[in-house]
């Protein structure tokens, strides 16, 4: 059954995300997509369905939605305060969305970005073979209080599983690979930036991240040298006054700003979910170790689905119980139930 998610109230700077676009970074657009993908596969693994799917990408906070249909949902990335009907949902867990019902999501705990995932994806407009919004390039727009989200059919059937909560909101550590210009950089200033501890400055969005940190900045001689080359995300853009830039997916295509390494993939989640203020720092790591943390990262990924278990809630705070199948035997009165 598809339907449409009422949006009453949303924070600034939501939306539509799925895996982004490819094959237009010659034409000056970046993939773009949803700032955490790990957090669109355990959606999709909660939802026990594809990761392709869209969701909705909720900055810092969530928001006040109504389903005008059941609906199957999933909460995953930065953990937020989440409340069905005031009755509190878990996080990172998937849950039925009964008609009518009120779903608010207040702000992050931890982390920068929440999903809210839907049986069935988004069935927003596509744009470029995408219905990701690109708001640096202007494609697709914000999601707004009044707007109702189209979702597609939904061939899936299960709730109420959970996922291990995740440790990458936190900050932390950021395994680096040298880029074609970290040789610019001499060895001494390569070291210091290895050693430094970093801040995620406050003013940060889906283009990139400003990294703060005492003493002086990280220059090279040679940047007046420097050509505009392809940039890639988890580039660490280093510029005129020495601050670095860790870019995202909604960077600019081509830079001539020098880099003085490159995020791995495997790291670009936690880098995506540092809180503004959190601490991160960097560790330059081997084109051999990067693919081996890739190689794992892949093998996560592909484990989610298994990884999933019964989430044990309260037959109380279920709004409509008849809906759940029950542990054989279970009653209202046996204590704790599992949703199926």
């Amino acid at each position: 059954m598809s339907g449409a998610l009422h949006v009453h109230r949303i924070a600034p700077g939501a939306t539509v995300q799925d895996r982004g676009r490819t094959g237009y970074l010659a034409y000056g657009l970046s993939r773009g997509g949803a700032a955490d993908r790990l957090a669109l596969a355990e959606g999709a693994a909660l939802l026990r369905q594809s990761p392709e799917l869209a969701t909705l990408e909720l900055p810092g906070s969530g928001g006040v939605f109504e389903a005008t249909t059941p609906l199957r949902i999933a909460l995953t990335g930065a953990p937020m305060r989440a409340q069905l009907d005031g009755a509190p949902l878990v996080w990172n867990a998937s849950h039925a969305l009964p008609a009518g019902a009120r779903l608010e999501i207040g702000g992050a705990t931890a982390g920068s970005y929440g999903y809210l995932h839907v049986g069935g994806g988004f069935d927003t407009p596509t744009h470029l073979g995408a219905r990701s919004a690109h708001l640096a390039a202007g494609v697709g727009g914000m999601v707004q209080a009044g707007d109702r989200l189209p979702v597609g059919p939904d061939k899936g059937t299960d709730v109420g599983l959970v996922l291990p909560q995740d440790a990458r909101f936190d900050g932390g550590t950021l395994r680096l690979i040298d880029s074609f210009q970290t040789p610019l950089f001499d060895n001494a200033t390569q070291q210091r930036f290895a050693e430094t501890v970093f801040h995620r400055d406050a003013r940060a969005n889906r283009m990139g991240i400003r990294l703060t940190s005492e003493g002086e900045g990280f220059s090279t001689s040679e940047a007046l040298n420097i050509l505009s080359e392809t940039i890639l995300t988890g580039d660490i853009q280093v510029t005129g006054d020495g601050t670095p830039f860790l870019l995202l997916g909604e960077s600019q295509t081509t830079g001539g700003y020098p880099r003085i390494g490159t995020v791995i993939p495997a790291d670009l989640p936690r880098a995506v979910q540092a809180p503004a203020g959190g601490v991160l720092r960097f560790s330059f790591v081997s084109r051999d170790e990067a693919l081996r943390a890739q190689e794992r990262m892949q093998s996560h990924l592909a484990q989610l689905p298994e990884s999933c278990t019964p989430l044990v809630r309260d037959p109380a705070q279920i709004r409509d119980l008849l809906s759940y199948q029950l542990i054989s035997g279970a009653t209202a009165g046996d204590g704790p139930d599992r949703e199926d």
